[in-house]
């Protein structure tokens, strides 16, 4: 939904960009701002997307644009995802296989074992 914020903090040295509850077309480029923001000094970022119920394929876009700039620095992009809707449409893209999939925030923070499991 539109004119709702990105969050950006810093949590254990990392920067954590925390998403409303939809990301579309409308909030996008809010999006990709907000982890440009959280990538600058940083290589390593987690987007956690466990309050977003809804994801298009713009959300999906930029997801993937991150990642490709901080691996070319170096790092990576963690992705917190729990809801059904949101893990579905990872899984349906196959975006779920090239991004790092968690849980919830501690385990990416902590960079335990992605736990993406796919949906049937």
């Amino acid at each position: 939904m539109a004119g709702q914020p990105f969050e950006v903090r810093i949590v254990g040295g990392v920067p954590v960009v925390s998403a409303p509850d939809e990301i579309d077309i409308s909030n996008a480029s809010e999006f990709r701002s907000a982890l440009q923001s959280a990538a600058a000094g940083h290589p390593t970022i987690v987007a956690d997307l466990s309050a977003t119920e809804y994801c298009d394929s713009s959300g999906l876009n930029v997801l993937v644009r991150a990642l490709r700039r901080a691996q070319e620095q170096g790092g990576e992009v963690r992705v917190v995802a729990s809801t059904s809707a949101v893990l579905r449409i990872l899984n349906v893209t196959g975006v779920g296989r090239i991004l790092k999939v968690y849980a919830n925030l501690a385990d990416a923070l902590a960079d335990r074992a992605p736990t993406f499991v796919p949906t049937s």
